[in-house]
């Protein structure tokens, strides 16, 4: 059963409505995040997430697990992990059971994405410091040891570029990719919300992940002057700057509280009035 969201009240974000293009199943941690902040949380999926139609190569690999013929499993996001542990419950052991059985090591591109492995039981022995990029989490790997496996599984998106797999391969580790999840578009936002977002009553949007940041200009448009859109991360990041869309911030901690407080930050830096030339001296 989906949680109600608290009524908004006062806050950094108070009397704003904020866009939350989340995919179309679960609670959002954003819109619960916003509300908190006093915001108005318009929450409208833009994309949806999709087992594989052919799961076959993940229902393969899963036992190879537990038979420790990986010595990592990497995720680069949370939504594969449901996924992992759906598919695995189904065949048998539990994905955690399988992974301590097989002595798997975990990744995590990014402190949410290791969140999502933590609420399935799991916990990422790596996480990055810094940005949470492919590229970054590549550039931290360990190389691999003569007296253990050197494979490993690396779950993505059918959309998820190959940076993580090339780094890895280029420092020495064997990379089985399969497919966890499907990103799809979800079906077209009410009449109301495009007109809200058309006429500006929408004062700002959180941007996920790359493709939310190409299924917002595909449905609803480019954003009105004085929309504010914050990006959860470099990724997310570039898509906006390559498709020309305007960000007002990019999150420092690639997190849903990330993103709010990134907008947070940005609403406040925008309502401070500038200083008299007498006190600015």
């Amino acid at each position: 059963m989906t949680a109600t969201l608290p009524t908004p009240g006062d806050g950094p974000l108070a009397g704003l409505r904020v866009l939350v293009p989340r995919p179309t199943a679960g609670q959002s941690a954003a819109a619960i995040a916003l509300t908190a902040a006093g915001a108005t949380p318009v929450v409208v999926p833009l994309i949806a997430i999709e087992p594989p139609a052919s799961p076959g190569p993940l229902d393969d690999a899963l036992p190879a697990l537990g038979a420790g013929w990986y010595r990592w499993l990497v995720v680069t996001s949370g939504a594969a992990v449901p996924v992992l542990a759906d598919r695995a419950a189904a065949a048998g052991p539990a994905l955690p059971d399988l992974v301590a059985g097989g002595g798997v090591l975990v990744a995590a591109v990014g402190p949410g994405t290791a969140r999502a492995l933590a609420a399935a039981g799991l916990t990422a022995a790596l996480t990055p410091r810094g940005a949470s990029t492919g590229a970054n989490l590549a550039a931290q790997w360990p190389a691999p040891r003569a007296d253990e496996s050197a494979r490993v599984l690396f779950a993505r998106g059918d959309l998820a570029a190959s940076t993580v797999a090339d780094g890895l391969r280029a420092r020495g580790w064997l990379v089985d990719e399969v497919i966890a999840y499907h990103t799809v578009a979800a079906p077209a936002p009410p009449d109301d919300v495009r007109a809200d977002w058309q006429a500006g009553r929408i004062d700002a949007a959180l941007l996920t992940s790359a493709s939310t940041v190409r299924a917002l200009v595909d449905s609803l448009g480019m954003p009105p002057a004085g929309t504010a859109l914050v990006a959860i991360g470099p990724t997310t990041a570039a898509e906006a700057a390559r498709l020309g869309v305007p960000l007002a911030a990019t999150a420092a901690e690639q997190t849903m509280s990330g993103l709010v407080e990134a907008l947070a930050a940005h609403v406040g830096q925008s309502s401070t009035p500038p200083l008299p030339p007498s006190e600015a001296s």
